[in-house]
């Protein structure tokens, strides 16, 4: 993708309202000057994520992630620094220039962009394919067999691959696109001898979108007894990553953002019986256990989630895997089990939406599901039996992240396994402590603990007063800067050519994630860490006097070992003792030494 030109990232960013624009997956709060709210990129009971309006940041002080907004949306979206700017213009309302790219970037965007277009033509051609009479058996199998509105049908653009060699893939060549993005795109297949042809043939057609309504991929479901697989889905491309998508979430995230907790269920007729019943926040993970980006696409939405899963051995195992990953991502969780061993699909076709929403209301938290699901495995009049049914419960409570919640686990773990509260206790706090681990190095900015007050003076001053700062930084030379751990931060505030007023939205967008991290991070500090920015800059300078003094002292003491007392010594002497008196001149106040 091109660059685009700093004008129109300047104007992005003043039209975009970074409240509004983290409001919009964080529930905020106002707190004198900033906004207050839990943090979407860690799991945390107390709010220490903060947004500042004014200077156009934000800042978590539990993980350390921070940066501006375009930062904000790279990070939500898992997407790149222009591909942010694009989604901010397009939802402020500003035009999208017209760019030059290199061709590499041309090339890569051109091929999604094919990709994508295939793929709307593919929906195109599937539905027309329903609505034929080759489609009427189908469109009878989807109104009676799974209960379906025509109106479902139309929301979730069901369609129709028939059964012939290769209808879609000469159309789409006909549409000018090439065989080798046909194959790249996963609709049409390559065989060993080099025959191509449609990968989906008799098959109903299951449309998966993005969040935002682009189709990426498709589902196909057989449509015999005896085909196989029973379910073929695209492959992944250069568009489309399984572990990355959640079904339905197009047409369901307003409901999500609205109750504030989502509905999770396995497949794609479950979320389609769920969705039909009106109002229900859910989505599908299509099959699979819930994966950790899945699990951080929700977070933009809640952190309260519900598992429906198949009531069969590999359905409940998939909901113990995603229960635990859930929690240890910071997600409420409670798992609902239907009556009569009913998936979603088939009890909302029998009970109707009312059945539904009555047993979501007794939906268990999970904690209570694993304990009864594991203690049913076990015969806990058995001591050997009670051992390990602890053994496998401890493992489980470690990953606990909330302190209190362990212990009221380890409460209902006792009275299960008929052992005093405060052995369970004491185990589950051993195997808690031997499991915990420091934040991640991509949410901790490293470069915090060595960084002077000084620096953080000047970091600070550049955001809150840049037209100032901006003067006094200038008047530090490349040797000022050698060593320290902002170093790239103030040479590149240096080298910026805009307004002094632009330098701390500008500054952001050139740092690499860690410095814009700390940048945030200091800026978010509601008072100066450090006195005015004039003495920043001599206790900088002063820092670099004393590295050089000790270079001095170093090769005096290097000469003086080799019993050297020429001229070269004569001339490090002089230079030491000028040193010192400069050092003694420019002595800034204690705190920043």
């Amino acid at each position: 993708m091109a660059l685009f030109p700093q004008t129109f990232i300047d104007e992005v960013r003043a039209a975009a309202d970074i409240v509004a624009v983290v409001g919009d997956s964080v529930s905020l709060r106002k707190a004198g000057a900033t906004y207050k709210g839990l943090c979407p990129f860690h799991g945390e009971k107390t709010p220490s994520f903060t947004v500042n309006k004014d200077k156009g940041f934000f800042h978590c002080f539990g993980c350390g992630v921070g940066g501006d907004v375009f930062k904000f949306i790279e990070l939500q979206d898992k997407i790149g620094f222009q591909e942010a700017v694009r989604t901010l213009a397009q939802r402020f309302g500003i035009p999208i220039p017209e760019m030059e790219a290199t061709g590499e970037q041309r090339e890569t965007a051109a091929e999604r962009e094919a990709l994508v277009k295939i793929h709307e033509i593919a929906v195109t051609h599937f539905r027309e394919q329903l609505e034929s009479a080759a489609g009427a058996r189908i469109r009878d199998y989807l109104l009676t067999d799974r209960g379906l509105t025509q109106q479902t049908i139309e929301k979730l653009q069901l369609g129709y691959a028939p059964q012939g060699r290769d209808a879609l893939r000469q159309r789409l060549l006909k549409q000018g696109f090439s065989p080798r993005q046909l194959v790249t795109s996963g609709l049409v297949s390559r065989r060993d001898d080099g025959s191509e042809a449609d990968r989906f043939r008799n098959r109903l057609m299951i449309p998966i979108a993005r969040d935002t309504g682009t189709v990426i991929a498709f589902g196909g479901r057989a449509l015999e007894k005896d085909q196989q697989p029973k379910y073929l889905n695209s492959p992944e491309t250069p568009i489309y990553t399984k572990s990355r998508t959640l079904y339905g979430l197009n047409l369901t995230k307003s409901d999500l953002r609205k109750v504030r907790y989502a509905i999770i269920v396995e497949g794609y007729f479950d979320f389609a019986q769920v969705y039909q019943a009106g109002g229900f926040p859910v989505v599908a993970t299509c099959g699979t256990a819930l994966t950790p980006q899945q699990s951080q696409i929700l977070r933009r939405f809640t952190t309260k989630t519900v598992l429906c899963y198949d009531p069969d051995s590999a359905g409940q195992a998939a909901a113990e895997r995603s229960s635990e990953l859930l929690v240890a991502e910071g997600f409420v969780v409670n798992v609902m089990t239907l009556p009569g061993g009913g998936d979603p699909d088939t009890f909302i076709q029998k009970n109707g939406a009312e059945g539904f929403r009555e047993q979501l209301k007794h939906s268990r938290p999970y904690l209570e599901f694993l304990l009864d699901r594991a203690a049913a495995e076990f015969d806990l009049t058995r001591d050997d039996n009670r051992r390990e049914f602890l053994k496998r419960m401890l493992g489980v409570a470690a990953r606990i992240p909330d302190p209190a919640v362990r212990d009221q686990f380890a409460d209902r773990l006792a009275h299960k396994a008929r052992v005093t509260e405060d052995v369970v206790r004491a185990e589950i706090r051993k195997a808690a402590a031997n499991r915990k681990t420091e934040l991640s190095a991509e949410r901790v900015p490293s470069l915090q603990g060595n960084v002077r007050k000084a620096e953080k003076g000047l970091i600070w001053s550049l955001v809150h007063d840049p037209v100032t700062t901006i003067q006094w930084l200038n008047q530090l030379e490349p040797e000022d800067l050698k060593g320290l751990s902002t170093a790239n931060i103030l040479r590149t505030a240096q080298e910026l050519t805009v307004r002094p007023e632009d330098v701390p939205g500008a500054l952001m967008e050139r740092l690499t994630t860690q410095e814009a991290e700390l940048l945030a991070s200091v800026a978010a500090e509601p008072f100066a860490p450090a006195v005015l920015p004039d003495l920043c800059v001599v206790a900088l300078k002063y820092v670099r006097l004393e590295r050089e003094l000790a270079d001095v002292q170093r090769e005096l003491k290097r000469l003086q070992d080799m019993g050297d007392s020429g001229p070269a010594s004569m001339v490090l002497l002089a230079r030491k003792s000028q040193m010192v008196r400069a050092l003694e001149a420019m002595k800034p106040p204690k705190e920043l030494q």
